[in-house]
């Protein structure tokens, strides 16, 4: 009996240890196959990438420029690369497209296939040939309706044409503007001016201070009636209300059939926020107002630190 119950716990045992082990057997047979399925499945970080962004949209001062408006060399690196892979890159600024010419030609987008947004989403205009895909402009009637604005304020107007600036006086924002901008400025009298003007924005210009007053005490009927951005200390910019570069990279995707979740936008002022909140991607520059920060689904580096390729060499290039 004795040697009976030997045999049979030596054969339960064998038993439970082959059960077990032909279960773990069969794990270890089954991870291995879905670790399979999955690796085929689960691209490489640098063809999902590619699969899943191609536009981005990119401000200029303040996050493709560093402070002294230059655009870093890991900017333009990181740019050529990912334009290399067929990604499209699309400035997206304030500025008129004389404003952006050197800057094309560094970053190597002045060819016939790459457009801008420009004069914050106004104009979408080929960077070789100059033609204008979108425009959502100003008319005579809006003009003189911030030049009547401009005198209850005190305070110094600039009005942007598809080609040239036109003040009233010269002052020195508007010096400084119009270096930016590589634009004419034309002295004028408002009051006489052709009624079929075409106009892509109206600048409010002075000091920080005056500004801010300006901002606190404008109309309800202003805010209504236009697109406000202040896209410097002192410049507030007016514009058609149906424009923002939020809209404009929609309709630049639209003649790409390229769809919001495939795109990047990148910014750091007032006037990038709905285009940061439109993208599929919205990053936000270290150096970026609060507000769009809050927006934004992700934080790069500083415009003095090339954050513009950090998220393009995270997110495009997959070098992290």
């Amino acid at each position: 009996m004795y040697t009976t119950m030997i045999l049979s716990f030596k054969f339960l045992t064998v038993n439970y240890f082959a059960k077990f082990y032909s279960k773990y057997q069969l794990f270890i047979m089954y991870f291995f196959k879905l670790n399979a399925i999955l690796n085929t499945l689960d691209l490489t970080k640098e063809r999902r990438n590619q699969y899943m962004y191609k536009l981005v949209a990119i401000d200029m001062d303040g996050t493709l420029l560093d402070d002294s408006k230059t655009v870093p060399n890991e900017n333009i690196r990181a740019i050529k690369e990912a334009s290399n892979k067929g990604i499209k890159i699309a400035l997206a600024t304030g500025r008129p497209l004389t404003g952006i010419k050197n800057y094309l030609n560094v970053l190597g987008l002045n060819s016939p296939d790459n457009f801008s947004i420009i004069y914050n989403g106004a104009l979408i205009q080929n960077n070789t040939n100059k033609k204008i895909i979108s425009q959502c402009l100003l008319n005579y009637d809006d003009l003189m309706y911030f030049y009547n604005l401009s005198r209850k304020f005190h305070i110094h107007m600039n009005v942007f044409t598809k080609d040239s600036c036109i003040t009233s006086k010269l002052g020195k924002y508007t010096t400084l503007e119009a270096k930016w901008s590589n634009i004419d400025v034309k002295i004028v009298d408002f009051n006489n001016l052709d009624k079929n003007i075409e106009i892509t924005k109206v600048i409010f210009a002075d000091e920080p201070e005056l500004i801010s007053k300006i901002m606190d005490n404008l109309d309800d009927d202003v805010y209504s009636k236009y697109a406000i951005a202040r896209s410097a200390p002192y410049f507030l910019e007016f514009f058609n209300k149906e424009i923002n570069k939020g809209i404009a990279v929609k309709k630049y995707a639209d003649s790409l059939n390229i769809h919001k979740e495939e795109i990047i936008c990148i910014g750091d002022a007032g006037n990038d926020i709905e285009m940061i909140k439109f993208a599929g991607l919205g990053i936000a520059m270290e150096n970026a107002f609060p507000e769009i920060k809050n927006v934004a689904n992700y934080i790069t580096l500083s415009n003095e630190n090339a954050g513009v390729a950090h998220a393009i060499d995270k997110f495009i290039l997959s070098k992290f």
